[in-house]
């Protein structure tokens, strides 16, 4: 379809067309069912099909263990804010990574359950960096350690697995799920909203080991409470029913690549390809640290804020939307998930290079 644009958007970001253009062929009446997803009981047998399809596929591409639950619930990955402290917090003792807006956030909810320990930040530099493993002072005793594994609005990401002891591992995998291999028995739990790269907004996924499921509290709201989710199988109400399908397709299409080892090729190409142009020109300057940079989101400016302005005006005529960065950073950001083709990435340095021909 040439009326398709590259859309570099944060989220929700764009889907492999292929993806997109299955939806729309089952959409009407799915796989003969007369119906579509959309309408279809989540008690059905079809639709029973889809979920347990879902959950299977989801484990075969990240190598989920047997021993983590894996959950589809509601409200996105800021309702997850608060579930992780509910069901966690034993002791009422957390460990927080602060390392952008979003882990701050996470930080704050978590305040309202029990008491939070920052244990690293890089708010010192506006978020442009990654703790390393030697600036992190963390609490042995501590019911877990939280981390946002990819910082959205300023571009960084964790390059390694922080060493933690016994402690278990919590991981916001929001915007770089699925962009590599993860290997899940170093967490605790990982989540997931899905709008980055597991399709359309409204859905978290949820994987928890099981050994720290079962904390309830009295005052727990019911559908934040993992073990109930668990032990429902994600149907404690109707779940996000088309969200899971929808990752189902994205699943499919993940596995028709190769599997997220060659995900992981394709991703590090992209963003190489990107940051290579930004390393080789001193008209745009690359925001974050070298070695905490994201594969997922790219932030850079012109040092100018007109020219930022301008730079992002004239992106949108050339076919390329929501390269505007967010406020908190400002200038420029290419959100690059799975689903932008490399043509996407020689298209938008091919766009820097004139505008820097024109404006240097």
């Amino acid at each position: 379809m040439s009326d398709r644009i590259f859309n570099f958007s944060a989220g929700p970001s764009m889907m492999p067309q292929s993806v997109l253009e299955k939806a729309a062929a089952q959409m009407v009446n799915y796989e003969g069912s007369g119906m579509s997803v959309m309408e279809m009981s989540h008690r059905s047998k079809v639709y029973d099909g889809i979920i347990n399809n879902t959950e299977a596929a989801l484990r075969r591409v990240m190598g989920i263990p047997d021993n983590y639950k894996v959950l589809f619930m509601q409200g996105g990955a800021t309702m997850q804010f608060s579930a992780v402290p509910l069901n966690l917090m034993v002791t009422g003792k957390a460990d927080y990574a602060v390392t952008g807006n979003f882990a701050k956030n996470a930080m704050k909810e978590a305040k309202k359950f029990g008491e939070v320990h920052i244990a690293a930040s890089s708010e010192d530099r506006n978020f442009a960096y990654i703790p390393k493993q030697d600036q992190i002072n963390a609490d042995p005793n501590a019911d877990y350690f939280h981390i946002c594994a990819n910082n959205t609005i300023f571009g960084t990401e964790w390059n390694y697995i922080p060493e933690l002891g016994n402690v278990p591992l919590v991981a916001d995998m929001s915007s770089n799920i699925l962009s590599r291999p993860v290997d899940v028995s170093k967490y605790g739990v990982i989540y997931a909203g899905a709008q980055k790269n597991m399709g359309p907004a409204g859905m978290a996924v949820v994987i928890v080991r099981e050994d720290l499921l079962g904390h309830y509290r009295e005052n727990m709201p019911v559908l934040l409470d993992y073990k109930l989710m668990a032990d429902k199988g994600s149907m404690y109400n109707t779940p996000p029913t088309y969200a899971i399908y929808m990752l189902g397709l994205m699943l499919e299409w993940i596995e028709g690549l190769g599997g997220l080892t060659e995900m992981e090729k394709l991703n590090i190409k992209k963003s190489q390809l990107l940051y290579d142009y930004l390393d080789s020109t001193d008209f745009y300057v690359a925001v974050a640290d070298k070695d905490s940079r994201s594969r997922m989101n790219v932030t850079f400016n012109t040092g100018n804020a007109e020219l930022d302005a301008a730079f992002v005006k004239a992106s949108v005529e050339a076919g390329m939307s929501n390269l505007k960065g967010h406020r908190l950073v400002g200038g420029m950001r290419a959100s690059i998930y799975n689903a932008m083709p490399i043509e996407g990435i020689e298209k938008l340095i091919g766009f820097m290079q004139e505008f820097e021909k024109k404006n240097k």
